[in-house]
């Protein structure tokens, strides 16, 4: 039964992936077919990522209530309404109304199935767990690309996706018996949801919160600006820079499978700083004044070396901050990965106005030197 529900939640997983990507992927031909600037996909965008911080915030009284399975089901069947709805969408305000719907799917049973493994499985599972995001962000731009060559439009492509959720969603129906319940009583300690007040008071998490914020705004502020970096200031072509930055999503993915093995072997703690020892390799490599292709390498390692940050800093908050307050700290931990994702890449575009796309490596650093000095913080204080 264990192996059933282990294989519903990478499932689960790959779902999450699905929708990630795609809306970049169709808008070029969205925004001309609904006669709207290209700047309105950063509109859904901020729309899907408010959605998702509200409902990481709700996920710790949710769980409790309702219980991981049920959260994760109804999760799941309120992004396939969405994504159905995308659909069906033939004007910019519809994209933006079923865009709610969208985000607050995506929080809580992002926060709940991280929870769940952190507390029930073992730390490579939680890497591969991850893996099988980046399997599904992957797939989701491939059906919709299927799609459009084919010439159904990106109607059909959301329609496509919306059906693989809604299939997902009656697997997890199903699945409900298999879910072990959260407990009320964890080490003798009643278990209850906490406030955004009762879990920033907890010893560390400030630290951990830090971590999550800086965290994201590296691998987004390099996913999203590594191929102007590479066309404005390398003078690497468009077509070759945006396949030279893709490589830094495949590192991510890749790195996530290799860490599936390494964490037999290795704790949470020890990961997390190989992964800040590889990205700041990767950065020195960056800023190196040579060719194209040793920027590409950087690159790559700074993707490498984010790959176990997020999911062991996840699987050891049950360890750090105790089994009764993880799902409020993982919470709020996604909350600001999103906060993370949703400020801190446009940052860096508001700064690069003003001065010069080259600083990214700059950018980059700042961010990893203020997760470095949080993790290590968070350490001293978690002993």
């Amino acid at each position: 039964m264990t192996t059933i529900l282990l294989f519903v939640i990478y499932i689960s997983f790959i779902s999450l992936g699905l929708p990630d990507s795609i809306l970049g992927s169709a808008w070029p031909t969205m925004y001309q077919e609904l006669d709207v600037p290209v700047s309105y996909a950063g509109i859904i965008a901020v729309i899907i990522a408010f959605g998702t911080i509200v409902s990481s915030l709700q996920s710790d009284r949710l769980t409790l209530k309702l219980g991981p399975g049920k959260v994760t089901a109804i999760s799941v069947a309120l992004t396939a309404f969405a994504l159905f709805g995308f659909s069906i969408s033939s004007s910019f305000l519809m994209l933006c109304l079923f865009a709610i719907p969208y985000g607050l799917g995506a929080g809580s049973v992002d926060a709940c199935l991280n929870n769940y493994v952190a507390l029930h499985y073992k730390g490579w599972h939680m890497s591969l767990l991850h893996c099988m995001w980046g399997v599904g962000a992957v797939t989701g731009p491939n059906i919709m690309a299927y799609a459009l060559t084919n010439n159904k439009g990106w109607n059909s492509g959301y329609f496509y996706i919306s059906m693989l959720q809604i299939g997902l969603t009656a697997i997890l129906l199903f699945s409900l018996p298999l879910w072990k319940k959260r407990e009320r009583i964890v080490d003798g300690r009643e278990t209850k949801s906490l406030s955004l007040r009762e879990v920033v008071k907890i010893k560390g998490v400030k630290e951990v919160l830090l971590c999550f914020l800086c965290y994201c705004g590296v691998e987004q502020s390099a996913g999203l600006w590594a191929s102007s970096y590479l066309n404005m200031y390398k003078g690497v072509p468009a077509e070759e820079a945006a396949r030279y930055a893709s490589m830094f999503f495949i590192g991510i993915t890749v790195g996530r499978g290799l860490n599936a093995i390494i964490a037999l072997k290795l704790k949470d703690r020890t990961m997390v700083r190989i992964g800040l020892t590889i990205i700041a390799i990767g950065i020195i490599v960056m800023i190196i004044p040579a060719s194209s292709i040793i920027t590409l390498i950087g690159l790559i390692l700074i993707g490498l070396g984010c790959a176990p940050i997020y999911p062991s800093l996840i699987h050891a908050t049950p360890d750090s901050f105790g089994e009764d307050k993880s799902q409020a700290v993982i919470g709020i931990q996604m909350a600001f990965a999103y906060i993370g994702v949703l400020a801190l890449p446009p940052l860096f575009g508001f700064i690069a106005d003003f001065t010069d796309i080259s600083l990214l490596p700059v950018y980059i650093t700042i961010l990893f030197v203020v997760m470095l000095i949080s993790f290590e913080r968070l350490q001293k204080k978690i002993k």
